[in-house]
């Protein structure tokens, strides 16, 4: 039963802090500038308790859409704990900045590359294959590249340590070993469902789907390229899910290595400090999620004494 219920458990880094998200709840730990933990507890409703999180495919691009948009508000949520801010960008002016980023990435990640693949092919005279190899490489190494460069900024080399101490927990806790900073330190970096692996195999697809439509003229090839995009998430979020419950497989071991490879550039050793704000947040959502199953409980995980805690509910989508 419980192997059953972990691939759910996953998370993201935030501004001095984590969120660990589960099936039915998710919690937002971040430390304070005065040293404390600020816990934020939400249920997960709407989508995350309907039937569509049972069809494959038609979940995909929705959760992960949802997904965002509460990852975006709680990092917003952190980055205002940190200066002191009260207002937060939420509703409208959330989604917005959601869209607009999502466009500047199809921009930059999609329709770049293929224009310049394009246009080599037409100033040297390439041949297909070639120029769809040239468009797949510059695509692939203008992301990794990308998440290189940020890497090496201050700010968010302690968003990346928080990274890792919010994978490090998840593996204790599937190891089944107890949740303390000097325990969870021991374990890996790396996690098999991790969004960084997420956006590599979305690269892979989109290469994939992509070459048939060298064919057509560019003017209609970019635009079919931007419909595809919702496709490739969808087949992206299926696979990573199948391969989450295949792990026992040496095969799919294997198949997933490039992505806990890519992991090392969007994780960091994690200080004490920080693994104990990743516990203090998997142990407040897993208290929640465990309270809707059994309100009634005297085992339930307790978070550490010196947060701060708030409760929250989940929008419907």
């Amino acid at each position: 039963m419980k192997k059953e219920r972990l691939p759910s458990y996953g998370g993201q880094a935030l501004i001095e802090g984590v969120l660990m998200r589960g099936s039915r709840a998710l919690a937002a730990a971040m430390r304070a500038p005065d040293g404390s933990i600020t816990v934020q507890t939400e249920e997960l409703t709407g989508i995350y308790q309907s039937r569509i999180k049972t069809i494959p495919f038609m979940r995909g691009l929705i959760i992960l859409w949802d997904a965002i948009g509460l990852g975006s508000k709680y990092l917003t949520t952190s980055a205002n704990l940190q200066t002191g801010e009260l207002e937060k960008i939420e509703g409208p002016a959330l989604y917005l900045t959601l869209g607009l980023s999502f466009v500047v990435a199809i921009a930059i990640f999609v329709l770049l590359p293929s224009a310049l693949g394009n246009w080599v092919q037409g100033a040297f005279n390439l041949g297909f294959w070639i120029a769809n190899l040239f468009e797949a490489v510059f695509r692939l190494v203008l992301a990794i590249g990308y998440i290189w460069l940020i890497g090496k900024l201050p700010d968010i080399e302690r968003v990346f340590a928080y990274h890792g101490a919010e994978h490090k927990t998840i593996n204790a806790y599937e190891a089944g070993a107890e949740l303390t900073p000097e325990s969870v330190s021991q374990f890996s970096l790396e996690h098999p469902r991790c969004g960084t692996g997420f956006l590599l195999t979305v690269i892979l697809f989109s290469i994939i789907l992509f070459t048939p439509l060298r064919v057509l003229p560019l003017l209609v090839r970019l635009p079919s390229q931007v419909l595809l995009v919702p496709v490739i998430a969808c087949l992206a979020y299926e696979y990573m899910r199948w391969t989450a419950s295949h792990l026992d497989s040496k095969f799919i071991r294997a198949l997933i290595y490039p992505n806990l490879v890519l992991q090392k550039l969007t994780t960091r050793t994690p200080t004490n400090d920080m693994l104990e704000v990743a516990i203090a947040s998997f142990n407040a959502m897993l208290a929640l999620e465990t309270s809707l199953v059994l309100p009634i409980s005297s085992t339930l995980p307790q978070p550490v004494s010196f947060i701060k805690s708030s409760k929250g509910s989940s929008r419907s989508s």
